[in-house]
């Protein structure tokens, strides 16, 4: 037997209808968001391996290079100006990446956005004003 139009109970029914079709937009949206980080870091985690590769078997063969190239007049200078640029450039690199890690992430924040929203619509019309 259904409730009578109007009455309390269907009246609480639409209520939780409507919350439970909010609910399950924002976990789609949570799930999406999720899906798509997880798609921007593998594919940056892909290209970051492959430039690090690269790049790193680069510079070790132009290292070398210039070395033997100055084998017999500097190669002494050439090998600390090397080991110093390459240890330069590894701090740099640490460096950047610890602030990096310290910034955070922005997962969920267009979830934690539309929440925060639909949190003050549910507000009652008292506690949204101020005197």
């Amino acid at each position: 037997m259904a409730p009578a139009p109007g009455s309390l109970g269907s009246r609480l029914r639409g209520i939780a209808a409507g919350a439970i079709g909010i609910l399950q937009t924002r976990l789609e949206l949570l799930a999406t968001e999720l899906q798509e980080e997880k798609l921007r870091l593998g594919s940056l985690l892909g290209w970051a391996a492959a430039a690090f590769f690269l790049l790193g078997f680069g510079v070790v063969l132009l290292a070398l290079f210039l070395t033997v190239l100055l084998w017999d007049s500097h190669r002494l200078l050439a090998l600390g100006v090397f080991t110093a640029v390459f240890l330069c450039g590894g701090l740099v690199a640490l460096v950047t990446a610890a602030r990096a890690a310290r910034q955070g992430s922005r997962l969920f924040a267009a979830s934690l956005a539309e929440l925060a929203q639909d949190r003050e619509l549910l507000r009652p019309e008292h506690e949204s004003e101020s005197p």
